[in-house]
């Protein structure tokens, strides 16, 4: 890319410095890293539970044999060695929006915007957008396989125990949703400390089997996987659709990065994490070369028999924490997509005062928790849940690949000959996954496909929808230099005050500063039209909040600008005194005082029609979804006693 291009690219966010936390070293470091163990961690540290078991012991798996233990623990090693290590934790995590990941802070990063508003690359866009729909079935499945694969560990202390796995399970997914709004950090605080126990109680049972069976280390060897390709030919491959299951908690730990940071996350890896699963791994290899009748449940046959029930109770524990992984990688997602203009207005709460990211969503969590209960109820095994699962997360780690490339190639400037062996690696990893996985879509593998779909369809909707709804009010607007004509004519009285009327461009008068005029007669002896700017940066300091520009007689131009992680609270943001007096110095004729303002919104009641635009259908989808999304004068938190909502209705 040319440097007058990147000049271009960043010139709304130049003078926008990223938010400073506190530095992350020493002791807050380690407070980190313990809340990423706890939650970002999760997903993937309980994977041991079942993975090998659905390699071995799932209608696609292998016999137990000495060279296909030994080659599927060479995929498993390989495979969290050059996916989450070296593509996720070294490389996919450097591309960081000021401090976000997750693929839409990713796609944000590869996809310019042009003076339009538009993105560049609407392929791209649209890919992205389906990476991140596709997170939402991980989310919904995640939780239901992790608990019920702990809780199934019952059955194999006591039969007794098979009929209460599915209550116990149901009980257990609704406590972890109403926990959630307590927020990450405190989630993490508590979560932390026990999964620091879990990866310990992981590396423990691994290292009592490998010392009993030391060969299972040749596993360390890829030419065991190779041969294992040769001697099992096409099922081998499909064995790929299990061995995935090792690594899929790397897209979620990404999406994560904004709750802890990047440097927290690769220490507690690399420190913890990593050797844990991959002891464990060898040691249920090891215990499978010695007795291959313990593939059915060969994690907790890991156990001596006095320790199994405390085991059971601690994976209970632990896959309630897994889920915690993609539940708050929802929320990140959510927000992300709600300030990129991709999701209708819900309601977003901020839970940490120091780290931006750790957010809540009560509209989402409420949604997952409704479809992961339909699961378990309707799945009732995690085995049936293993062939739904991997679809949603082997199609999400491609197309994270390919917005990778364009991130690297093109704002980092690294030239082909580097980049494209490199994501050529990654994809030729991808895509065997993928493939593998793509004969369980008649099984299971239809559901995240299809939440997906489905999500997509909403997200895309509301972009176009909203897209069209500013085309028709701009179509029937006026300018505000015939505005300002207007009101220096004698046709409308000037009142003493400030108003500040939501303007949805930098261009032309709001319909609700029409309507006033038209109706009331009236015009403020300040008038500001304010419009609301998402920058593709995670948040922005009060003192680049607002520019402003004076237009003559009493009005100005405002645009308030907000980070895509950020709560875009108006009424707080321009009456800070930082703000306040930022406005001063650019123009020196606005001055309005704390909580006198008064604020004016307008309210679009949408009316599908058969103008061109949507389809019939999409238009009544999104007026159902303008029906139940928040208000401008919520979302934006202006004050009930100084708001006037003006309605509007807009043919589609």
């Amino acid at each position: 890319m040319s440097a007058v291009a990147e000049a271009a690219r960043h010139e709304d966010t130049a003078d926008v410095p990223r938010h400073s936390g506190p530095p992350v070293t020493g002791r807050y470091l380690a407070l980190l890293a313990l809340g990423a163990i706890g939650v970002v961690y999760g997903d993937i540290g309980t994977s041991p539970l079942y993975a090998l078991t659905e390699c071995f012991h799932s209608e696609h798996g292998v016999t137990p044999t000495p060279g296909n233990v030994l080659g599927v623990l060479s995929l498993v090693f390989w495979a969290l060695t050059l996916v989450v290590s070296l593509k996720y934790l070294i490389f996919i995590m450097r591309a960081d929006n000021h401090g976000e990941g997750g693929i839409l802070a990713l796609t944000a990063l590869a996809t310019p915007i042009r003076p339009t508003g538009r993105s560049e690359r609407r392929w791209l866009v649209i890919l992205g957008l389906f990476g991140a729909a596709l997170l939402y079935g991980d989310g919904i499945i995640t939780p239901a396989i992790s608990v019920l694969s702990a809780v199934e560990g019952l059955s194999v202390a006591t039969p007794r125990a098979q009929p209460f796995v599915i209550p116990l399970s149901v009980a257990i997914i609704v406590g972890l949703f109403l926990f959630q709004k307590g927020g990450t950090a405190k989630v993490g605080k508590i979560f932390g400390p026990i999964m620091v126990v879990w990866f310990a109680v992981l590396a423990l049972l691994g290292v009592v089997q490998i010392l009993h069976s030391p060969s299972v280390l040749g596993a360390l060897n890829p030419l065991h996987g190779l041969r294992f390709f040769e001697a099992n030919g096409l099922r081998g491959f499909l064995v790929l659709g299990s061995v995935v299951l090792v690594v899929t908690g790397g897209e979620a730990l990404y999406a994560d990065m904004g709750h802890f940071g990047r440097r927290p996350i690769r220490y507690a890896w690399f420190a913890l994490v990593y050797p844990a699963l991959l002891l464990n791994y060898f040691g249920q290899g090891a215990l499978l070369l010695h007795d291959p009748k313990s593939s059915e449940h060969p994690f907790f046959n890991l156990a001596p028999g006095w320790a199994l029930i405390p085991l059971v109770l601690l994976s209970t524990v632990a896959t309630v924490i897994a889920s915690q992984a993609v539940i708050s990688g929802a929320f990140s997602l959510t927000l992300q997509a709600i300030q990129l203009g991709f999701c209708p207005r819900l309601q977003v709460r901020h839970t940490s005062e120091h780290e931006f990211g750790q957010v809540y969503v009560p509209a989402v969590n409420w949604a997952l928790l409704v479809a992961c209960v339909l699961l378990i109820v309707s799945f009732r095994s995690s085995t049936n849940l293993a062939a739904a699962y991997g679809i949603a997360v082997t199609s999400t780690m491609a197309i994270t690949s390919v917005i990778f490339y364009v991130v690297a190639h093109e704002r980092w400037g690294w030239p082909l000959w580097q980049v494209v062996p490199l994501v050529g690696v990654f994809m030729a990893i991808d895509l065997s996954f993928l493939g593998a996985n793509l004969v369980k879509v008649l099984e299971g593998g239809w559901l995240p496909l299809a939440v997906a779909a489905l999500v997509f369809t909403i997200l895309a909707t509301w972009k176009r929808g909203r897209r069209l709804v500013f085309e028709r009010n701009t179509a029937v607007g006026d300018t505000v230099a015939h505005v300002v004509e207007r009101v220096q004519s004698g046709e409308v009285t000037r009142v003493p005050g400030t108003a500040v009327f939501l303007s949805g461009t930098p261009a032309g008068a709001p319909i609700s500063l029409l309507h006033n005029l038209k109706h009331n007669k009236i015009a403020h002896a300040q008038t500001v039209l304010a419009t609301v700017k998402t920058l593709q940066v995670p948040n922005v300091q009060a003192e680049h909040r607002v520019r402003v520009e004076s237009l003559g007689d009493g009005f100005y131009r405002a645009e308030v600008r907000f980070g895509f992680m950020e709560d875009p609270h108006l009424a707080r943001a321009l009456e800070s005194d930082v703000v306040r007096d930022s406005v001063a110095r650019q123009v020196p004729g606005l001055v309005y005082a704390p909580g006198t303002a008064t604020y004016f919104v307008n309210r679009d009641r949408v009316v599908p029609t058969e103008l061109p635009g949507m389809a019939l259908w999409r238009e009544h989808l999104f007026a159902g979804l303008s029906r139940v999304a928040a208000t401008a004068a919520d979302y934006f938190g202006l004050p009930p006693d100084r708001s006037v909502e003006i309605g509007n209705v807009v043919e589609i």
